[in-house]
């Protein structure tokens, strides 16, 4: 019979701490959302202690989902403990999940430490956590650099003070599959209570092997994976939770395990996890990029056309993909546009739906053929991407350019509920545009990033513009979709405003927590 392997994904956590990735709460909770759907098995939410924002995300979260067991991370410390039992206490079957360094570099130049009182204060750490709860996680971070036997020790001591499940981090992906396998099994046969609670890894990407580690964790005992979606993370990020489990699924021959994983929510919810953090997935990605199933060789094609699996080890529709279809126009009603939406996994409020019916409606006026990938954008942009409130709103946008004239663009902006006009000149239609937006909103934010790519083929096609955008340490990503694309240009600058705003009003931070 093949044994289950539980899905543990800290997208939230560790995926946050990805350079440049930042969430509001609305924003973790939407990513939660999809979550629930993918039937992940534990969502790590966040870090308590390290902020109030990330107290409250967590809090939000155990509150609101109820199918997967919510985690918080806890340093070895009863402030944390108590902190993060608050925040997850409200949550289905809720885990605290408190961590403490084993490796001798990390007891020496971190936490200056003997190996006597980090055993003591791995004991302490869980019994305060069980006297909350019986679901308790205890990681040893920097584990693939410590001494086998004392991890095995420490390991023995925290089932002993009530751990049920003992994670051994790759913290700095430092471990080689053959070699990570091998520590495995030796915790497998020299903790005499590991039949009392689950082996977990949690694998690092840095050497590019963090897939292929937790592969040979689990083919030697672990039953727990702790993954991100786009194998998010720290410097190179974590083990890719789309990865490890297609490989399982792909390759039922060779691994006797099977996870819960609905996998048509795979694409989905990593496109979603892309667009909110600003993190653009490589197009070579395995599973979720965008060249994951296309076929350019003469051959591949050929072979393909007379049967996928000579060339396709999965089918697109496995993780949520599928071919673009004209399947809504002008005349459709509201019934039938709901109906789409949640063949898509969206199932939105009235409110939500009025908003994104409105942009739909006016698009395919517009626009001949409508896509799915359209009313994706439609979606993110109306409801994904208004999860802060709309300081600034776009109101009329009038752009004057020529290879004759210098390109000049006048914006018409509410500003607070005012309406504001302003006209500026530029180098292109886009900096003219950005230029009168920056005017308008007295703002000194620093464009870091500008990318824009169409969303289907033709002419036609909606243009998706993404920015980057820093101000007095704030980093937010702005996203904007419209078929002209200097107003695509300008709804991403202005949504981006809006989330620097929020953040400057006392919105949540995003503080980074310490890392496994």
């Amino acid at each position: 019979m093949p044994e289950k392997v539980y899905i543990f994904d800290t997208t939230l956590r560790d995926g946050e701490q990805t350079p440049g990735a930042s969430l509001n709460v609305d924003e973790k909770l939407q990513i939660a959302r999809n979550l629930e759907m993918l039937k992940v098995d534990v969502i790590e939410a966040g870090f308590p202690f390290a902020s109030p924002g990330d107290f409250e995300a967590v809090r939000t979260i155990a509150r609101e989902i109820r199918g997967p067991q919510i985690a918080g991370l806890a340093r070895a410390f009863e402030k944390d403990i108590d902190a993060c039992w608050e925040a997850v206490k409200e949550g289905s079957n809720p885990r605290i999940h408190t961590f403490i360094s084993t490796s001798d570099i990390h007891l020496k130049y971190q936490m200056r430490k003997s190996r006597e009182e980090v055993l003591e204060m791995t004991k302490a750490a869980v019994k305060h956590a069980a006297r909350y709860t019986s679901n308790v996680e205890f990681s040893a971070m920097d584990a693939s650099r410590s001494d086998p036997a004392y991890v095995a020790q420490v390991f023995t001591a925290a089932i002993d003070a009530g751990a049920k499940v003992l994670n051994f981090p790759d913290t700095v992906g430092y471990a080689i599959p053959q070699e990570f396998g091998a520590k495995i099994k030796y915790l497998m046969e020299h903790i005499p209570n590991i039949h009392k609670a689950i082996l977990s890894v949690h694998c690092h990407n840095d050497l590019g092997l963090a897939v292929a580690n937790t592969l040979a964790a689990i083919m030697n005992g672990v039953r727990q994976v702790e993954v991100t979606i786009n194998g998010l993370g720290e410097r190179a990020g974590n083990a890719s939770l789309e990865e490890v489990v297609m490989a399982l699924h792909t390759r039922k021959d060779f691994f006797d395990y099977y996870t819960d994983i609905v996998t048509q929510y795979l694409h989905p919810t990593s496109r979603l996890v892309s667009k909110l953090t600003g993190v653009v997935v490589q197009p070579n990605k395995a599973i979720v990029g965008a060249n994951a199933f296309a076929h350019e060789s003469g051959i591949h094609q050929d072979g393909v056309l007379k049967e996928a699996s000579t060339f396709e080890i999965m089918t697109p529709s496995t993780v949520g993909l599928k071919t673009s279809s004209l399947v809504l126009g002008k005349l459709s009603g509201r019934h039938a546009f709901r109906n789409k939406l949640q063949e898509m996994g969206y199932h939105l409020s009235d409110e939500e739906l009025n908003k994104v019916f409105m942009r739909f409606k006016n698009l395919a006026d517009r626009k001949k053929q409508i896509f799915d990938e359209d009313l994706l954008s439609l979606v993110e942009t109306e409801v994904v991407f208004k999860s802060v409130p709309e300081y600034y709103r776009l109101v009329d946008l009038i752009v004057l350019t020529g290879t004759m004239v210098k390109p000049n663009a006048t914006v018409k902006l509410e500003v607070a509920g005012e309406l504001k006009t302003h006209s500026a000149f530029g180098d292109g239609p886009i900096d003219a545009t950005y230029k009168a937006i920056t005017d308008l909103a007295k703002s000194k934010a620093k464009l870091l990033k500008f990318a824009v790519s169409s969303i289907t083929g033709g002419t036609e096609a909606l243009g998706e513009v993404s920015v980057r955008l820093e101000d007095e340490g704030h980093i937010v990503t702005g996203q904007g979709v419209d078929p002209d694309v200097v107003t695509a240009s300008a709804r991403a600058y202005i949504n981006g405003l809006n989330r620097l705003h929020f953040l400057k009003a006392g919105g949540p931070k995003g503080q980074k927590p310490e890392k496994l």
